[in-house]
């Protein structure tokens, strides 16, 4: 017996870890940060310098136009011989004059500004760039360096220093007095000379701690002291080569049509546009820009057609400065396009969504979605105002997907993340207009193989056709939602729906709502986890009570179970009755002590969906935002990092044993406890097979403890909590006496031997009477 659970150990062993080195072989560990992968040398600029395609022959020499003191421009490669003369090829829609690339923001990073964001424009495309939460609830979990706000959008440039292309207000940057045209040349001392080296040197330093930047401004070297913060959480962002976010090009002008693709994997191409148009990589004309909105124009001439796109950022008033759901995480923008020829035109009009989506802890986060395959970054889509439907990452990034929706009255449409989502909201007079002839899911990220449902997808609507007339106008609004998935928050954008618990949202919705309550009086989520226990546990004591008791029941009859095992050892119908009549006679049920399990699964899985759901636990600390540990109730504890000394296939995540970068110690508490109280309260085996039965479960806890290592922190608490609380109870619990065994005859009616002097002849009478003679 004992070698066969040995042999058990050892197989069980060897095939998680085979299966957790062949995942890591098979599968290499992507950057430890995916989204902030190092970028080819041909991704310049995070939405233009990417793959072109082979029409484009718009401002040959704008690669260097943008180029500050000391950067080094790339150089202009040579026509090939075999290569076909440019006359011959479409002649593009250019603007009069060159454009050079420029940037705009709008909003605020600083929390005491009357904006909720800080939305950087580029104008190659008029694509929004990134947008960042002002909101000090809402950081980078994973980047712990200084920031000092995004100055840099071509992140390739090098030379004697890195320019300054961007300053948003709010940010560090700003607040030191950093201007556009800056020359970066040292922080801290430590040299720089573009963007990967600020980078790195940004890197080495902390949030809330000062730094110098030297700074070559005109010519004149100038040291500017900056206090350094915390990177703020971006809902859109640039991410490797992908595309950028609400690029725009036309599918259709008269005859001319683009062709429809049937499988996101077919959209990812960027080149895609009708002869002779650059809509997505090429420069826009500024036309406005100040206050809160911004409006870049690209005039077609030989098209007859004018597009504009303006974006227009919401702004709180004063008097609901506090309230944290004010309606003011949206763009308004505005989509127009305009006949300005003499001729009549059909045209219609291509929309790409949102891109660039958190993917905090990639390694550990799971989402709960309406799709069987939810991923990280999932399509969301509803139709005539009805519950949403989502398409899955893991579904979008395999292309095995639905053909696109057709001819359908679209209510919204966009990028669900686990607790951010970036939706496009059409604002329709009518709300059963319809606007779009097709929408459907995009992929427009590499697909990551180890991990699908973090590829990075989009979404794409084509407008129905409209005719102008000389003169006429094709004009849409939409309202672009970005911000935190909270509920209240939602509701006034129609977005409740978003938030989502799954089958368990009768139970998980009261509990977040008492977890919520603790907070607002003790104001910390680990302890109002720790209260939420005790209210629970409270609550269950009349069936835990039972269920202790009929442990302490079972162990009283552990003998008289022992004796019928013995008298029926080859009758094992006879075994049963035999003890169900025992239990029916002790008024004993053996089902009573799974009671508590069946009830409290279902709290278990609320809970674990809450975790996985409510922003509010997002970066919620249980010891306080300055200690590292534990700083994130619904992530794992991660008391340090093990990845400098551990085998990659277990820090990479991938796998049955890929642990994570992390060694988190809650997980092993909670395990430790669950061991102690299985020893403590389990009834002594009456049988070789129940020990062997009680071994296995003990040693199944190890199996347990590794599923159990990357769950949520707030978790850990929850289960530990409620395991000190199980132990008090038995411990405090009255012991029923132990009663004797009906079986056994009293003692004083037991025979006893007769003394070894009665066996002589005569008796014991006699030989006395022969001693007194």
């Amino acid at each position: 017996m004992e070698r066969r659970f040995a042999l058990f150990l050892v197989l069980a062993f060897a095939i998680l870890a085979a299966n957790a080195y062949l995942m890591s072989k098979l599968n290499p560990r992507p950057e430890k940060k995916p989204p902030q992968a190092a970028r080819p040398e041909a991704a310049a600029r995070p939405d233009a310098d990417r793959k072109q395609p082979e029409e484009r022959r718009e401002n040959p020499d704008q690669a260097g136009a943008d180029a500050g003191a000391g950067d080094q421009a790339p150089e202009k490669k040579p026509t090939a011989p075999h290569e076909k003369p440019q006359a011959k090829e479409p002649q593009a829609e250019v603007p009069k004059e060159d454009i050079p690339e420029s940037w705009v923001t709008l909003g605020s990073v600083d929390p005491n500004s009357p904006y909720r964001m800080l939305v950087t424009f580029t104008n190659r495309g008029a694509a929004v760039a990134r947008i960042e939460l002002s909101s000090p609830r809402f950081h980078d979990l994973e980047d712990r360096g200084g920031y000092l706000g995004h100055v840099v959008m071509d992140e390739t440039i090098r030379g004697k220093g890195c320019p300054v292309q961007v300053v948003g207000p709010g940010t560090p940057a700003a607040k030191a007095g950093l201007k556009p045209g800056d020359l970066i040349t040292a922080v801290n001392q430590a040299k720089v000379t573009g963007a990967k080296t600020l980078k790195r040197a940004l890197k080495k330093t902390k949030p809330r701690r000062k730094a110098t930047l030297t700074v070559l401004r005109r010519g004149k070297e100038l040291p500017l002291d900056v206090t350094l913060g915390r990177r703020p959480l971006e809902v859109v962002r640039p991410e490797a080569d992908d595309r950028l976010s609400f690029m725009l090009t036309l599918s259709q002008i008269d005859d001319e049509k683009l062709a429809t693709p049937e499988t996101p994997a077919e959209t990812v191409e960027v080149g895609k546009q009708l002869d002779g148009l650059d809509l997505w990589n090429g420069t826009w004309e500024v036309a406005e820009a100040g206050g809160s909105s911004v409006k870049f124009r690209r005039v077609l001439p030989k098209r007859g057609l004018e597009i504009t796109k303006t974006y227009s950022l919401a702004k709180v008033p004063k008097e609901s400065a506090k309230d944290a759901t004010y309606r003011a995480y949206h763009l308004v923008f505005d989509v127009q396009i305009r006949n300005i020829g003499d001729k009549p035109h059909g045209v219609a009009y291509q929309l790409d969504g949102p891109t660039g989506l958190p993917i905090e802890g990639w390694w550990y986060a799971n989402k709960v979605g309406r799709a069987w395959s939810a991923g990280l970054r999932d399509v969301v889509v509803s139709f005539d105002g009805g519950t949403p439907a989502m398409v899955g990452c893991p579904k979008i990034t395999s292309g095995d997907v639905d053909p696109p929706w057709q001819d359908q009255s679209l209510t919204y449409i966009g990028i669900d993340a686990q607790y951010f989502s970036a939706v496009l909201i059409p604002q329709k007079e009518n709300p059963a207009a319809i606007w779009f002839a097709q929408s459907q899911p995009l992929r427009v990220g590499e697909v990551v193989k180890e991990k699908k449902q973090i590829t990075d997808t989009s979404c794409r609507v084509v407008s129905t056709p409209v005719d102008l007339k000389p003169g006429g106008v094709l004009s849409h609004r939409f309202t672009i939602f970005a911000g935190p998935k909270k509920p209240a928050l939602l509701e006034k954008y129609n977005l409740q729906e978003l938030v989502y618990y799954g089958w368990f949202s009768w139970i998980a919705v009261p509990m977040v709502t008492t977890l919520h309550f603790f907070y607002a009086i003790v104001h910390n989520y680990g302890l109002a986890v720790i209260l939420l226990t005790v209210l629970v546990r409270s609550c269950m004591y009349p069936m835990s009570r039972k269920q202790a008791l009929g442990a302490q029941k079972m162990q009283e009859l552990q003998p008289e179970i022992k004796r019928i095992q013995e008298k029926y050892k080859k009758d094992m119908e006879g075994r049963t009755k035999a003890q169900q009549d025992l239990f029916r006679k002790h008024n004993y049920n053996p089902l009573s002590g799974c009671l508590v399990l069946f009830v409290q699964l279902p709290i278990f899985i609320a809970l674990y969906r809450s975790l996985m759901v409510d922003v509010e636990l997002r970066q919620a600390p249980l010891l306080g935002s300055g200690i590292r540990w534990c700083s994130n109730l619904a992530a794992p504890d991660m008391l340090f990092d093990w990845s400098g000394f551990m085998p990659e296939f277990i820090t990479s995540g991938v796998g049955m044993l890929g642990l994570g970068p992390y060694f988190n110690i809650l997980p092993i508490l909670t395990i430790v406890l669950f061991i102690w109280q299985q020893k403590m309260f389990m009834p002594p085996p009456a049988d070789e097979q129940a020990a062997m039965q009680q071994k296995i479960m003990q040693y199944m806890m190890i199996f347990m403890g590794i599923l159990f290592f990357k769950v949520a922190s707030g978790l850990c608490i929850y289960f530990i909590a409620s395991s000190m609380w199980g132990l008090a109870e038995r411990k405090l619990l009255p012991k029923t006496p132990k009663k004797s065994s009906p079986a056994a005859p009293p003692a004083a009616a037991t025979p006893q031997p007769a003394p070894r002097q009665s066996r002589r002849k005569g008796g014991p009478g006699r030989e006395k009477h022969g001693r007194e003679q």
